[in-house]
C-alpha cells in the first residue's frame, strides 16, 4: 500500500475484503465461546499487527504468542468480549479500534471456540501491558508472514493424532496454534498470501 494514499483508503479496502465472503462459523458445539482482536495499523505505507506473548502463569496457552482476547462473558457478543479482554491485557482504550470485520471461526484443542475480530488501532498505540495476562506485546508487519522462508509446515502428533501444524519463524519467536491459523486466513482474506514453494 503506497503511502500517498488517503489516510484511511485501506480501512476500506480491508472491510471490502473481510465482508464478502462472510467469515464461516463453527457448528454448534459445547466448547467455550471466545473471541480475540487482530489490531491492525499502518506504518510507513506498510500494514503491521499487535501480538502478544502470554505470561507464564496463565491456566491456558502460558508463553504462547497470541491476539489479545478471551472467554465471551453470558449475553456478550463477539465484538465486546475482544475489545474487553484487549483493553485488560494491553489498557486499548475501546475508542480507540475502528471495526473493520471478522475472520473464520476457529476451535482449540483446549475447548474453546474462537470469532476473530479485525480491528484498526492508531498506529502510535502505546499499549499498557497487564503483567498478570501478557508477558510481552511487540509488533509486525503482515509481509514478514508472507514470507515462504519464515514458514514451517510440522507434523505433531495431538492426542494420539498426527497433525499438520503451520509454524512461523520470526527471529526467537515462533508463532503457531490458533494464531498461527488466524493469520492464515487474515493473509487468504487480504491477498497477501505468498504462492507455495517448492522444494
Amino acid at each position: 500500500m503506497s503511502e500517498e494514499q488517503e489516510p484511511h483508503s485501506w480501512i476500506l479496502e480491508v472491510r471490502q475484503r473481510l465482508a464478502s465472503p462472510a467469515p464461516s462459523r463453527l457448528p454448534p458445539s459445547e466448547a467455550r465461546e471466545a473471541a480475540v482482536l487482530v489490531p491492525l495499523f499502518v506504518d510507513a505505507g506498510e500494514l503491521w499487527t499487535l501480538l502478544t506473548k502470554r505470561a507464564e502463569t496463565l491456566p491456558h496457552h502460558k508463553s504462547q504468542i497470541a491476539f489479545p482476547g478471551g472467554g465471551r462473558e453470558i449475553g456478550e457478543d463477539p465484538w465486546a468480549a475482544a475489545l474487553r479482554e484487549t483493553e485488560e491485557e494491553l489498557g486499548i482504550d475501546t475508542k480507540q479500534v475502528a471495526r473493520l470485520g471478522e475472520l473464520d471461526e476457529a476451535e482449540t484443542p483446549s475447548g474453546f471456540r474462537i470469532i476473530p475480530c479485525v480491528g484498526a488501532v492508531p498506529s502510535d498505540l502505546e499499549p499498557s501491558i497487564n503483567e498478570d495476562e501478557i508477558a510481552e506485546v511487540f509488533s509486525v508487519p503482515l509481509l514478514a508472514f508472507a514470507d515462504f522462508r519464515v514458514i514451517e509446515d510440522r507434523v505433531v502428533k495431538i492426542d494420539g493424532v498426527e497433525r499438520v501444524i503451520r509454524v512461523y519463524h520470526l527471529g526467537s519467536r515462533q508463532v503457531w496454534g490458533l494464531t498461527a491459523r488466524i493469520m492464515q486466513n487474515l493473509l487468504h482474506r487480504l491477498g497477501l498470501e505468498m504462492p507455495d514453494e517448492e522444494g
